[in-house]
C-alpha cells in the first residue's frame, strides 16, 4: 500500500551533510518527523559526528541509509551524484517497500535517476535556496515520470518547513535556478555593492552596512506584503526629477536590465550544463 503522509513514514534519509543538507534535515525535524526516525550520510568523520550531536540522527553511509528509509534525500554536489546513486540503487532494487528519491542537487534531473535506479522508481527533482536556512527559503519542486501525488505532497510538506514550496515543470527547472536557486547571491552583491558605494562617498562603513541591510530587508517585506508589483513599489517612490529617479538613470544608463538578463540566462546554461555523465557513459 502506498503511503504518502509523514505519519505513515518510519525513516528519511538525508546523503550529504553540507550546509543544504543541513538544512534540510534541521527543516525535516522542524516538519514534524522525529529525530530518530532520520538518518544522514556523511563520509566526513568531523562533520558526521557534528550533525550526529547536534540533531540525535544516526549518521551512516549511503547503503545502510537508503536501505533503512522511505524518503531519501540526495543534498551533494553535482558531479557527486553518480557516486551515491550507485550504493542506492544496489541496496534499494530488491527491497519489497518503494523508495523515493529526492534530489537537490542543481541540474540533475529526474531521468538521470530514473535510468539509474530499478524500473518504476520514484523521483522528485527539488531547487532550493540558501535562505531555507533561516527558515525563509524557496524551492521548487517537480515530479518524475513515476512519482505519485501523496509521495510528492509529502516531499512538499517536509520542505515546507524551510519556507515557500512552488511545484513546477521540470521543463522550469534551469530558470529557476537563476531565479531563486542563484538569486540570494545577485541580492548580496547588490548590498555589498551599495555598502561599497557608500564607502566609497564618504560613509562609515558600519553606518553604510546598517543602512543598507535596513533598507533591503523592509523593502523586501513590503514586497512580500503589500501585495504591489515591483514597478507599483518602484514608482511609489520615485518622484519625477527627484533624488530616486536620478540614481535609476544612473541604473538604466548602465545596462542594468541587461545586465540582469544576461546573468540569469549565464546561470541557467550552467545548470544544463551541471548534469553529470551516468557511470560507463563517455
Amino acid at each position: 500500500m502506498r503511503c504518502g503522509t509523514l505519519e505513515c513514514m518510519t525513516r528519511i534519509a538525508v546523503i550529504g551533510g553540507g550546509q543544504m543538507g543541513e538544512a534540510l534535515l534541521a527543516g525535516i525535524i522542524k516538519s514534524g518527523v522525529e529525530p530518530r526516525n532520520i538518518v544522514v550520510a556523511e563520509n566526513n568523520s568531523e562533520r558526521a559526528e557534528e550533525i550526529g550531536n547536534r540533531y540525535g540522527v544516526l549518521v551512516t553511509d549511503v547503503a545502510n541509509a537508503a536501505e533503512s528509509s522511505d524518503y531519501v534525500f540526495i543534498a551533494v554536489k553535482p558531479k557527486d551524484v553518480p557516486t551515491v546513486v550507485k550504493p542506492i540503487s544496489d541496496v534499494t532494487t530488491n527491497l519489497e517497500k518503494e523508495v523515493v528519491l529526492v534530489s537537490i542537487a542543481a541540474g540533475v534531473p529526474t531521468s538521470f535517476y530514473e535510468n539509474l535506479l530499478s524500473a518504476g522508481s520514484p523521483v522528485i527533482r527539488v531547487m532550493p535556496n540558501t535562505p531555507m536556512l533561516v527558515s525563509a527559503g524557496v524551492c521548487a519542486v517537480s515530479a518524475g515520470r513515476y512519482t505519485q501525488p501523496e509521495q510528492l505532497e509529502t516531499v512538499s510538506e517536509l520542505l515546507a518547513a524551510t519556507g515557500t514550496v512552488i511545484e513546477v515543470p521540470e521543463s522550469d527547472m534551469d530558470l529557476v535556478t537563476a531565479v531563486s536557486g542563484s538569486g540570494p547571491a545577485y541580492f548580496f552583491l547588490m548590498v555589498e555593492s551599495m555598502i561599497e558605494a557608500a564607502v566609497g562617498l564618504g560613509m562609515a562603513r558600519q553606518t553604510a552596512a546598517k543602512l543598507a541591510i535596513g533598507t533591503i530587508t523592509g523593502s523586501s517585506k513590503m514586497l512580500a506584503e503589500t501585495g504591489k508589483s515591483p514597478t507599483e513599489l518602484r514608482e511609489s517612490v520615485t518622484s519625477p526629477g527627484g533624488t530616486t529617479a536620478a540614481a535609476l538613470r544612473a541604473f538604466e544608463d548602465g545596462g542594468f536590465r541587461s545586465v540582469v538578463y544576461d546573468a540569469m540566462e549565464a546561470c541557467a546554461e550552467k545548470s544544463a550544463e551541471l548534469r553529470p555523465k551516468e557511470p560507463g557513459i563517455g
